[in-house]
């Protein structure tokens, strides 16, 4: 799994777009004292079971590689001139 440039700054908008499709969808309401953790697996199943995203392999699910397939996710979302992307 080779790291993004800015994967961080990724992750955290994958947080808040995902977080605004589950919650435009209706099946989840975030607080904020919800853990990035949580959301981050939330987000992953869901858009795992909308297939928006293939999932992990059986033994690669895990809390890093789940943050990464949603940096990914985002990275190709995101218009190429965008400030994370640099």
């Amino acid at each position: 799994m080779k790291k993004l440039k800015n994967e961080l700054g990724l992750l955290k908008e994958a947080l808040r777009v995902g977080e605004a499709y589950a919650q435009q969808r209706g099946v989840a309401r975030f607080e904020a004292t919800d853990s990035a953790k949580l959301k981050a697996e939330y987000i992953y199943k869901l858009l795992v079971h909308d297939n928006l995203i293939q999932p992990l392999a059986k033994g690669q699910v895990s809390e890093p590689n789940i943050k990464h397939k949603l940096a990914l996710w985002i990275s190709r979302k995101l218009p190429e001139d965008h400030a994370l992307l640099k």
